[in-house]
């Protein structure tokens, strides 16, 4: 995997992160503990800081960035699908963000929510926690239930269980 460093711009990868051969991390990114980087997937701290935290599954092509001086965070069990755009913005803990959604510049994603496929969040739009947005622009549409946070409790662990598992059972057979 492309790991790159900057001047002194240089990734941090904590025990335990698994980081796809095709995914390029670039510059001030810190992966936390337990995280899954998939297939294809670009985070590009250059001149900006990306931080990760632990147990988060950022899944294949999902392309993250900081804008200069600024910072991308995500928090503890996120969830982000694939071919998602997140650019300087803040998601909480346990929050999913749907495959192909765009989170734009100094937006926030709160705790346990859910930004749904294909959705834009825009510029310094607030999701509150708990809450479900979709659209273009993203807009709400309800609370999110327990059993929403139950099935995504089980859905957030197999990513946990996904890197530990790579680590010792992913082979170039080719």
């Amino acid at each position: 995997m492309p790991i790159y460093q900057i001047k002194d711009r240089k990734p941090v990868i904590s025990e335990g992160a698994w980081i796809a051969p095709s995914a390029e991390i670039i510059g001030d990114v810190r992966i936390g503990k337990n995280c899954y980087i998939g297939w294809g997937a670009i985070l590009r701290g250059d001149y900006g800081t990306i931080i990760i935290g632990d147990e988060t599954a950022i899944e294949e092509g999902v392309i993250v960035h900081a804008r200069p001086l600024s910072k991308t965070e995500f928090g503890t069990r996120v969830t982000v699908g694939h071919g998602a755009m997140i650019h300087n913005a803040t998601i909480k803990d346990y929050a999913t963000i749907g495959m192909r959604a765009t989170i734009s510049d100094f937006s926030e994603v709160g705790e346990w929510s859910l930004v749904a496929e294909q959705a834009l969040v825009t510029r310094k739009q607030i999701i509150p926690p708990g809450k479900i947005y979709a659209g273009v622009p993203s807009r709400e549409l309800g609370d999110l239930k327990e059993q929403n946070k139950t099935e995504w409790t089980w859905a957030k662990q197999l990513y946990v269980d996904l890197a530990k598992q790579y680590q010792t059972d992913c082979f170039i057979i080719g």
